[in-house]
């Protein structure tokens, strides 16, 4: 990556782009201000209370919109189970075990059902909201969620193993990942930067660990070896914090990157302290947390833009894990 442009005329990129979302006329963060004006603040109290009783929860509705706007578009397939017709995304590779969070959206969309009088709002726009409003539970910004989403009718294992970037991948195929989503460089390191909060499995990264020591902080592979021993079946689900603030929206995430401490092998792709690939943004956001906070949003409001179902496509689901 060429980072010849100052971070000012990044920042404006950045900018730009997302107002060319909104000129496509395809989301609009009003969407529910008429119809049911009450459904922004019941997942807003939903979410709190659920982070509110397990911090990690935030991550994980956080990590849920990700994993769903990755395969197919932000159309909630994530959210379906298996049927005859189809196997669902839950238990592809990247998934199985892993993601968490269904049963908040479960709870968020019953509740909206009662509050709006009806089925009004989509299964893929409550996630949207939730992992906007878990982050700002978390100590981060706010942002406008664009709204209008309708919910997919099936869903694709295959998809799931095939599009969400994995984290071995290195940055070659992290940055092919991301463009082929219409996604940038700057929106790479931006929508990482989630890694602020959470925790990962012995399994994602045991191979960074025992495989890349030359890359890895000596403290903190040897604390990690604590966690996750080196033989595959042992240890596998034990977790570790992806940065020293794992219940913190903030900007350690990069500080760690660039003291050799980032947990997986796609994180640490992101800062290899040559001057190459994406090292001048890891750099800038680890010094400017404001910038970070405004551009972070600008991203996830492009992320959440992939492909959506508006007008008649797809439905509005009763039950978020089940086609109408």
């Amino acid at each position: 990556m060429a980072i010849a442009l100052s971070f000012l005329s990044t920042h404006l990129l950045l900018l730009v782009a997302s107002f060319g979302v909104l000129a496509k006329g395809q989301l609009d963060p009003h969407f529910y201000d008429k119809v049911c004006p009450q459904a922004l603040p019941v997942i807003k109290s939903i979410v709190e209370d659920a982070i509110k009783q397990e911090a990690r929860m935030g991550a994980s509705l956080l990590r849920l919109h990700f994993h769903d706007c990755f395969v197919n578009g932000c159309d909630a397939s994530v959210l379906l189970d298996d049927t005859d017709t189809f196997i669902g995304e839950k238990n592809a590779a990247p998934n199985m075990n892993s993601l968490r969070g269904f049963e908040v959206i479960d709870r968020i969309k019953s509740a909206l059902y009662y509050v709006c009088r009806g089925n009004v709002v989509s299964c893929a726009d409550i996630v949207a909201v939730a992992a906007r409003d878990s982050v700002v539970a978390l100590g981060g910004p706010s942002y406008e969620v664009h709204l209008g989403r309708r919910d997919a009718r099936t869903a694709s294992q295959a998809a799931a193993n095939n599009s969400i970037p994995a984290p071995t991948l290195d940055f070659s195929g992290l940055v092919s990942s991301f463009v082929s989503h219409g996604l940038t460089i700057q929106d790479l390191v931006l929508l990482s930067g989630a890694h602020t909060l959470g925790f990962a499995r012995c399994t994602n990264f045991r191979a960074r660990l025992y495989n890349e020591t030359w890359t890895l902080e000596d403290s903190q592979a040897t604390s990690l070896k604590y966690i996750c021993p080196s033989e595959s079946g042992d240890g596998d689900d034990n977790l570790a914090q992806l940065d020293g603030t794992p219940a913190k929206f903030d900007t350690v995430y990069y500080d760690w990157l660039l003291q050799r401490k980032g947990l997986l092998h796609s994180d640490q792709q992101l800062y290899k302290g040559d001057g190459s690939g994406s090292d001048g943004l890891v750099k800038y956001y680890s010094q400017n947390s404001k910038a970070f906070w405004e551009d972070f949003g600008v991203a996830m409001i492009r992320m959440g833009a992939l492909s959506p179902l508006i007008g008649t496509d797809g439905e509005i689901r009763m039950d978020c894990r089940k086609v109408n």
